[in-house]
């Protein structure tokens, strides 16, 4: 038998571990930072009041941060390790595994330099603008060849099971980004999204959930698979486990999406699609996890001396709550209670804290002294490490679930004769203050713990002598479709990773084809409503700045058909109103109340104010001051590009409109400012010159802001107050 040597890459994992550990602390920070934003919201929105620094502009930084820089450079890492090592070769080209590192940490700054800057999409894990969803296209397309090279070049004849979870994680990310991602570019920095309202919402959720999926779990479980029965030196527990985990796991989680969309308005068939779908997941995902801790058998001694194996079975138990916690959820009786709350919070940071933070941690604590060929420095600190973050977990999650709990309980709380015992939505907000306070605390704990973590591997990194080369050498394989007598029958597949490849295509895309094609061609599925028209320009002026200012991270805009919502918001919202909406702003977290009936229900010169110094017309608010908006000049540079962009994506303004567009703008600006300017204290008034005021006013973005809330609900509200019929 020809025996050939070769080498592993242990460059490209090291600089995916140190890009991994940056920009995860960072990216915790950040996550520190919006979190003592509403524990302590009179410092940290107020005295540093800067725009980058607001609460809607870190949201999202802080969630790709996480997602795409932390646990996506842990994906690189931990995936360039194992795969060489599963298929017995080095990694088919080092240029291409150079060009995903420094293509991705280009693309992480790319969101850093955008983000807090209010260049964004406005979709909640998808904020990034349309030339960097290109350049994520891309890159990821030259991770997916030089995968798929090294496979095909392999020197095993069967693909390992996390191999599966690798190309199953491919495949699927490549058809959820490239689908959310269609846009239509306005200029460099600003696009709308290609679908409206309900499309829009199911499109997102449809990613927004399978980016849970397919990028923050299936490529972990892949590792999973590999890093647990190497540290425990056993085998997987249960080989036919793993065949029926991956297949009904990426079967089953692509059509769970519409449980984030329960009793809004997407179309009811839908819903209870994803709310019978999520339910079913709970089997494979527990699976999963059993297979995991079961792999653990009879090796528990070394959990208790292994520090990465205490890591990844916290990692493995966080994992299992989540994903019980997941169809929980998406139950209506429940999701009734919990949807819109920090519920939902706590839920998404058990997955994202305990299952990635700890499986990364495990991971690093485990591949250092290997690459490095020394001892760990400090077995104590990791070990205190671990306790930490377990700890900062938990005062997270606990302190997250009891806020969720009071705030579905107190929004539906009624009196005895029919009133709501909360009608004032801030006696929420305040009641949520302590627990806000004990959550920063816990990510605190957590940002320790991964400060300690990156000493102690520096200190390993330095004391040991870095073999970026690895030695190895396998029996050439010459044959790798040969079969083997009395093999199992998914052997077959295993030996053929572009079949595997199409089938996981086709099994994961039925889902998505049955739940989103009917929603796009159907028309019944979204009925218009004949009174609903076009924004005017000052309204899709005030729209986007809306969306720039990330108020969709704390507002919604969707009144569910529950007495509850209907008697604190007024009438539910129906899918006609949102037809001109690209994007969709449904939100999906109320920090603040629902702006769906804003309309008409306060003066322009109270939501002046109430921009200016929120916690002084709303005491007890802990909502950021927009003090810039009265300064900047409102930019109307694209208004005509706007006009066209919208006419392109069927919005029916008049032919021409664009350039009458300004005229209407200028004169809507006007008669704002000058009923703000009115409705100034009249010792104000005594002091300066009405219509110079006006005139400075009537250009500014507060002003375009006040008309885009002024306008929201008003389109279905008939002069009786009674809703307007549909036309369908």
């Amino acid at each position: 038998m020809e025996i050939q040597k070769f080498s592993y890459d242990n460059k490209i994992v090291k600089n995916f571990a140190y890009a991994t550990i940056i920009w995860g602390i960072t990216g915790m920070v950040v996550g520190l930072i919006v979190a003592l934003q509403l524990a302590f919201p009179e410092f940290f929105n107020d005295y540093l009041g800067f725009s980058f620094l607001s609460f809607g502009r870190l949201r999202p930084l802080h969630t790709n941060a996480v997602i795409f820089a932390f646990v996506g450079n842990g994906i690189f890492m931990g995936v360039y390790y194992s795969l060489q090592r599963l298929l017995k070769t080095r990694m088919w080209s080092d240029k291409l595994s150079n060009l995903n590192f420094w293509g991705w940490q280009f693309i992480i700054l790319c969101a850093v330099a955008t983000l807090p800057f209010g260049i964004t999409s406005g979709k909640e894990y998808a904020e990034l603008e349309w030339w960097i969803d290109i350049l994520i296209t891309l890159l990821w397309v030259v991770f997916g060849f030089n995968m798929f090279a090294t496979i095909i070049t392999r020197r095993v004849k069967h693909l390992y099971v996390a191999i599966w979870f690798y190309i199953a994680t491919f495949v699927t990310v490549a058809i959820l980004h490239i689908f959310n991602s269609f846009e239509l570019p306005v200029s460099f920095l600003k696009s709308y999204s290609w679908y409206a309202g309900v499309q829009d919402a199911l499109v997102q959720w449809w990613y927004g959930h399978n980016a849970v999926a397919f990028f923050l779990t299936t490529p972990y479980l892949g590792l999973m698979y590999y890093f647990v029965p190497k540290a425990a030196q056993r085998p997987v527990y249960s080989y036919r486990l793993s065949i029926i985990h991956f297949w009904a796991l990426i079967f089953l989680y692509i059509w769970a999406g519409p449980h984030h969309l329960l009793y809004t308005s997407l179309p009811d068939w839908a819903q209870s699609l994803g709310v019978v779908f999520s339910v079913m997941l709970i089997a494979p995902s527990w699976g999963g996890m059993l297979n995991g801790l079961l792999t653990l058998r009879g090796a528990w001694d070394r959990v208790r001396d292994d520090v990465m194996l205490k890591f990844m079975v916290v990692a493995l138990t966080c994992y299992g709550m989540a994903t019980f916690e997941g169809p929980l959820l998406s139950l209506k009786n429940v999701n009734m209670i919990s949807h819109f709350t920090d519920w939902t919070i706590a839920h998404v940071h058990v997955g994202g804290l305990g299952w990635n933070g700890m499986f990364t941690f495990g991971m690093l604590y485990w591949l250092f002294p290997k690459m490095f060929r020394v001892d760990l420095y400090s077995k104590k600190l990791a070990n205190q490490h671990f306790w930490i973050a377990t700890l900062g977990i938990i005062l997270y999650a606990i302190p997250m679930y009891i806020a969720g709990f009071f705030q579905g309980l107190m929004w539906r709380d009624f009196n005895a004769d029919g009133t709501l015992v909360n009608a004032d939505f801030l006696k929420t907000v305040i009641e949520l203050r302590p627990y806000y306070i004990l959550r920063s605390i816990g990510g605190l704990l957590f940002i320790i713990g991964a400060v300690m973590m990156f000493y102690n591997l520096i200190k390993t990194a330095k004391a040991g002598n870095f073999l970026a080369n690895e030695e190895a050498e396998a029996p050439v394989l010459k044959n790798t479709n040969a079969k083997s007598e009395k093999e199992y029958w998914h052997r077959a597949i295993e030996r053929k990773p572009i079949q595997f490849m199409i089938i996981s295509l086709i099994v994961v895309g039925i889902g998505g084809l049955v739940e989103i094609i009917p929603t796009m061609i159907v028309k019944s599925n979204v009925p218009t409503i004949a009174s609903v028209k076009p924004y005017t320009p000052l309204e899709l002026e005030g729209r986007d700045l809306y969306i720039k200012e990330g108020c969709y991270n704390c507002h919604s805009q969707m009144i569910r058909p529950l007495r509850f919502e209907t008697a604190r918001y007024g009438e539910y919202s129906k899918s006609g109103e949102f037809v001109y909406d690209h994007p969709f702003q449904w939100g999906s977290k109320r920090t603040g109340p629902d702006l769906a009936r804003e309309g008409g229900l306060r003066g322009n010169y109270w939501h002046y104010q109430h921009m200016i110094r929120p916690k002084d017309i709303s005491p007890g608010s802990i909502m950021p001051a927009y003090t810039w908006m009265k300064d900047n000049d409102l930019d109307v540079s694209l208004l005509e590009k706007k006009i066209r962009a919208m006419q392109t994506l069927g919005v029916p303004y008049a032919k021409g409109y664009d350039k009458k567009a300004m005229k209407d703008l200028e004169t809507q600006a006007l008669w704002i400012a000058t009923d703000i300017v009115n409705n100034l204290p009249k010792e104000v008034l005594k002091t300066i010159n009405k219509e110079e005021e006006i005139n400075k006013l009537k250009s500014k973005e507060i002003v375009a802001l006040i008309a885009y809330l002024q306008r929201l609900g008003t389109d279905i509200k008939a002069k009786d107050g009674q809703t307007l019929t549909s036309k369908n």
